[in-house]
């Protein structure tokens, strides 16, 4: 159980975030963790991974975000036979100019929908890297930079899928988290179908925005600012080292997923109505934010588990 000392006054979460986590729950009805946790990855300037089945809302969810933000909505269908430049654009000869003229590709929008991801060859999924990791392309040696909200959601197949190419360590690690959907319950399908009624796009009802760009911004430079005591860092790195050394992990976290971890976990105390980060939102976060980048020769949510469980928890002090 963690002990607290010294914690200051709870804050009241902002009511733009309050009206942006209702509009998308609206839109995926019945998953509210799986919306705070993609708000979450959005606040902490992340992109999400989400690996589960056809039809369960992940197209609908990007969409409804984008207009939320006031973002402009790109969506890629991976295909084997994509290539490079149908992702990040490429340069037409203008016979006026007698110049090559860039035309951009659907990496520049702010939110991205990347479907199916691993049914792409390795080399097309690395055009992603540049534009996750440092939201730019280069493109013929010149750079173009991105949205500074860029923000992908790409989805997976299961990797025993016929016809997946598994994506590399090195791209697994520039995502925030893997989330699953899964079903929603009866209710919330009753629901879904009530609202889908007179609604002439397919049963998709509109979002409207609710921030502006430069409100979303201002969001993300109050999490990056969320305190994270001394004690809840060690809490992290200590857990960081057991997973080098733990016995069924092929893969332990690396430097850059140790920042992720402590990003994501000042996005979730924000969105709990906190300026200050505990071992319980650590904890709370653990299972999406590892997953998406510890190798494990066993299951991988059991063995996140029984990593946190080694960690004793520290006699937290928000100071």
């Amino acid at each position: 159980m963690t002990a607290v000392t010294n914690r200051p006054t709870r804050t009241a979460v902002p009511e733009s975030i309050a009206a942006l986590r209702q509009a998308l729950n609206a839109a995926l009805r019945g998953k509210p963790q799986v919306v705070d946790l993609v708000l979450a990855g959005l606040l902490a300037r992340g992109h999400l991974l989400l690996e589960d089945k056809p039809g369960l809302g992940k197209t609908t969810l990007a969409k409804a975000l984008a207009a939320a933000v006031g973002g402009r909505f790109a969506r890629i269908q991976c295909t084997p036979d994509l290539l490079p430049g149908d992702i990040t654009g490429f340069a037409v000869f203008n016979q006026k100019t007698r110049e090559f003229d860039f035309q951009p590709g659907p990496v520049f929008a702010d939110v991205l929908l990347a479907d199916e991801i691993n049914r792409t060859t390795p080399r097309t999924q690395s055009a992603l890297l540049e534009a996750m990791a440092e939201r730019q392309v280069t493109v013929d040696n010149t750079r173009h930079g991105l949205s500074e909200s860029f923000f992908v959601i790409a989805t997976q197949n299961p990797v025993e899928h016929h016809g997946t190419y598994p994506l590399p360590e090195a791209q697994l690690d520039r995502f925030a988290m893997k989330l699953c959907i899964g079903y929603p319950g009866k209710d919330d399908e009753r629901a879904m179908l009530a609202a889908a009624v007179g609604v002439k796009n397919g049963g998709e009802p509109g979002t409207m925005q609710i921030l502006m760009q430069m409100q979303l911004a201002g969001l993300q430079d109050q999490v990056a600012a969320i305190h994270v005591s001394p004690s809840v860092q060690s809490y992290l790195t200590d857990i960081s080292a057991e997973s080098r050394v733990h016995p069924n992990i092929t893969l332990g976290i690396s430097p850059r997923g140790l920042l992720i971890w402590q990003r994501v976990s000042q996005a979730w105390a924000f969105l709990q109505g906190r300026g200050f980060v505990t071992p319980d939102d650590a904890r709370a976060v653990a299972e999406p934010v590892l997953g998406v980048r510890l190798g494990a020769e066993t299951d991988v949510v059991t063995v996140i588990r029984e990593l946190i469980q080694t960690v004793p928890v520290p006699i937290f002090d928000s100071h």
